[in-house]
């Protein structure tokens, strides 16, 4: 009975003890060695022409050609996810006439290079000047001499490639039985979309868009191929060609795509927090409750969070 009753005791409390990591610290010390002087040299060097660099930061002229990055950012952006959502369902259409277009296109723009692509769009005005219809003739020369226009076409069409991919990815990525469940409630396919494979297919599609939103503001420094330069790159080197100081201009680019890319991350950060929801077994305390009076007892495998 004596063995009996030790072997049940209470084992004594373990005494963890906290490792160190001197090979962090040693680590850490030498990359602040090198920033530091990385950042004392150039902040020394006069090639950089820091002077020049601050003059123009905010300069108006730099201000509005990031104001037309963003708008062929944005606009870009909605026609590749508006045509690469199209593209995806045609992909997956049972019709290969549907298919056989779809992988054409995708073959085509995702296997040429996006500056190719934006040179041969400044060259179409030289290619087609209008469009025989047999009983009148519609002029392009008006369309096809607007760079903007041009600009945004040329990289949402390459865009809407990329897209297709990651919507298709997504949508499969939804188990089959989630739309077979809906189909037996009764729910139309337009619905069972909605209400079930979309908002579980976003987790998987807004990382990825999120990642070609902010390439896509970076690509746009391609269109001077058209030729279009009231953009954020194009206007700073117009700028540095006139004052022969190309360094601080790049530096000025540079800057303001750091800011934008910066302010879309937190964007993408929480728009993926929305989406997330319910992905989790984090439970708020009135959802543990509910689950602890239907089972007897709490599960677990979940986590308390506090209702905010």
């Amino acid at each position: 009975m004596a063995t009996h009753s030790s072997s049940l005791a209470t084992p004594a409390p373990i005494e963890a003890k906290q490792l160190h990591h001197p090979g962090r610290w040693i680590a850490a010390a030498i990359l602040l060695l090198i920033a530091t002087k990385f950042v004392w040299s150039s902040a020394t060097n006069e090639a950089y022409h820091w002077d020049t660099y601050f003059a123009y930061l905010l300069d108006t002229r730099v201000a509005v050609a990031a104001l037309h990055t963003l708008e062929i950012t944005i606009l870009a952006m909605l026609i590749g996810v508006v045509l690469g959502a199209i593209l995806a369902v045609l992909r997956m259409s049972p019709n290969p006439v549907l298919r056989a277009v779809s992988l054409a296109y995708l073959w085509v723009f995702r296997g040429t290079p996006v500056y190719v692509q934006l040179v041969f769009w400044g060259l179409l005005s030289n290619i087609y000047k209008f469009i025989d219809l047999g009983f009148t003739q519609i002029s392009l020369e008006t369309m096809l001499s607007n760079a903007f226009f041009l600009a945004v076409i040329g990289l949402g069409l390459n865009e809407s490639a990329y897209m297709a991919e990651i919507v298709r990815a997504g949508i499969q990525a939804v188990p089959e039985g989630q739309t077979e469940a809906s189909k037996a409630l009764g729910m139309s396919w337009w619905l069972t979309m909605r209400r079930t494979v979309l908002p579980q297919a976003m987790r998987i599609i807004i990382p990825p868009t999120g990642n070609e939103l902010i390439s896509m503001l970076k690509t746009t420094s391609l269109v001077v191929a058209i030729p279009y330069t009231l953009e954020l790159y194009g206007r700073s080197m117009d700028i540095a060609n006139n004052l022969f100081l190309p360094v601080p201009m790049l530096l000025v680019a540079a800057t303001w795509y750091l800011v934008i890319t910066s302010l879309l991350m937190v964007g993408q950060h929480y728009l993926e927090g929305f989406f997330s929801k319910g992905a989790s077994r984090q439970l708020t305390a009135r959802q543990l409750a509910a689950l602890a009076d239907a089972e007897g007892k709490p599960p677990a495998n979940v986590t308390i969070t506090d209702e905010n």
